[in-house]
């Protein structure tokens, strides 16, 4: 990967949780998909933070794994607000399919996208993106 990739993942991040605090525009969109965008900013902003402390960045949707990565490989503290991002998990792949699940509300969209959004504020203080 190259020295730079890291600003593409958080650059895909930015851009995930753009669409997440647009919320939802109309009836016809599911609370469910845009968490699913909030979960994917905290994903991509992980990896680049990853990346940009020179470690392989792994293909999964585990936010708890990717935490684990940073703390163990990387040698670097989590804060706990942070760590709580790890809920953000479920909207990977459970809510994105009909099932067994219940469906996401208002208060739960907003709780999603606060992780996100200290996923977000940490990653950029730490590598110092922009």
């Amino acid at each position: 990967m190259s020295a730079e990739a890291w600003r593409a993942w958080i650059g895909r991040a930015e851009s995930n949780l753009a669409r997440a605090r647009l919320g939802r525009q109309s009836e016809d969109i599911l609370y469910e998909d845009i968490c699913f965008d909030a979960q994917q900013a905290a994903e991509k902003a992980l990896k680049g933070l990853l990346a940009h402390s020179g470690l392989d960045v792994p293909r999964t949707h585990s936010i708890g794994y990717l935490l684990s990565l940073i703390k163990e490989t990387g040698g670097m503290p989590v804060p706990p607000q942070v760590e709580q991002a790890a809920l953000l998990s479920d909207y990977a792949v459970t809510t994105r399919y009909p099932g067994d699940w219940e469906p996401v509300g208002e208060d739960e969209y907003r709780q999603a996208l606060a992780h996100a959004e200290e996923v977000w504020s940490w990653v950029v203080s730490v590598t110092g993106y922009k």
